[in-house]
């Protein structure tokens, strides 16, 4: 292990939004370097590069601060790097995210803003919040497999609108409207699947459902508040569960699922809390499940929590947008 590097690594996924985040990145160099942020950066070349760029850069480089410019998906692949090491305990490592595009789950819960100017300015201030991390055991071919998530995970619908979104990111297709169309088309061909919930050994699910998610934090799927009582550094993952429902009423409550009160006007929604979830599929092996906007192989699933396991750079207090003055038009 080399000796620690004071520097920030930035690591900018230029794919990122549909490639918003590769055009910006020299405009946010140097914001970063007007602010007086001393880093280096790469840039990431394919799928799951940040996760090997990362751990390479704790263990070889000694970096422990890192800053992830795109999405979602970029901030899991760089806590994945993190956690996917074992030189250097993670809770001595800091990590600040330069959210680019649409969805951005993760940064809503802390009122991150956007405009990347007062987003350098939070990572200048350095104010950390010690956040618990997700861990997901699933399955691929029959080998077990580990994911780390810092926001949300989802199964069944979830999933499956998750996946359908990707395709049309490949296609150069991305934002909230597609999101909401890829939302449709599923919801109209979605099978219920059955399925059984343990929570801290006890079963407390068994049933159809048409939506699981579980995670740490309030937002998913593009600013829906899926889980909204879910607190980031309680020790606790939150569940949502929403059962086999008619089409017409999942439509008709869709916009609650952007302020959380879907969870009482829709009957079919359960929620729960523990420190380990198991979700069993009957039949075995037939759901899939997401990470942060990342498609992956099969049930069973195992998740827990570690509890306030890394350093996440947010605003000290929420970030207050100055009023637009009402023009004055004269008679």
């Amino acid at each position: 292990m080399n000796e620690e590097n004071k520097k920030w690594l930035v690591v900018v996924n230029p794919k990122a939004s549909v490639g918003k985040s590769g055009k910006d990145w020299p405009m946010i160099r140097q914001i970063l370097v007007n602010e007086g942020i001393e880093f280096d950066d790469v840039l990431t070349e394919y799928p799951r590069h940040a996760i090997e760029i990362v751990r390479n850069a704790i263990v070889e480089q000694g970096y422990r601060k890192f800053i992830s410019v795109g999405g979602d998906g970029t901030n899991n692949e760089v806590i994945n790097g993190i956690f996917t090491q074992d030189v250097v305990p993670t809770n001595e490592i800091t990590m600040a995210t330069m959210p680019v595009g649409t969805g951005n789950d993760w940064r809503r819960n802390f009122d991150i803003p956007m405009e990347y100017d007062e987003v350098a300015k939070i990572i200048k201030a350095g104010h950390v919040f010690v956040h618990d991390i997700g861990k997901l055991t699933y399955y691929n071919d029959g080998d077990t497999q580990i994911r780390y998530f810092l926001n949300a995970a989802g199964t069944g619908l979830d999933e499956m609108v998750c996946h359908s979104t990707n395709l049309m990111k490949k296609q150069g297709k991305g934002g909230t409207i597609r999101y909401l169309i890829s939302l449709v088309k599923c919801i109209l061909t979605y099978k219920i699947t059955h399925i059984q919930i343990e929570i801290d050994g006890k079963q407390v699910f068994d049933d159809g459902i048409l939506s699981v998610s579980v995670g740490n934090c309030r937002f998913n799927g593009g600013g829906m508040m899926t889980m909204p009582k879910a607190v980031p550094d309680d020790g606790l993952l939150d569940v949502t569960v929403i059962k086999k429902v008619s089409i017409f009423k999942f439509a008709a409550n869709v916009k609650n699922l952007y302020d959380g009160t879907f969870i009482n006007k829709i009957n079919e929604v359960l929620t729960f809390r523990g420190k380990h979830i198991r979700i069993t599929s009957i039949p075995p092996h037939s759901l899939m499940v997401e990470t942060e906007g990342e498609n992956l192989n099969n049930s069973p699933f195992d998740f827990e929590i570690l509890p306030k396991a890394i350093n996440m750079v947010i605003p000290k207090e929420p970030v207050k947008k100055e009023k637009k003055k009402k023009k004055r038009f004269k008679k």
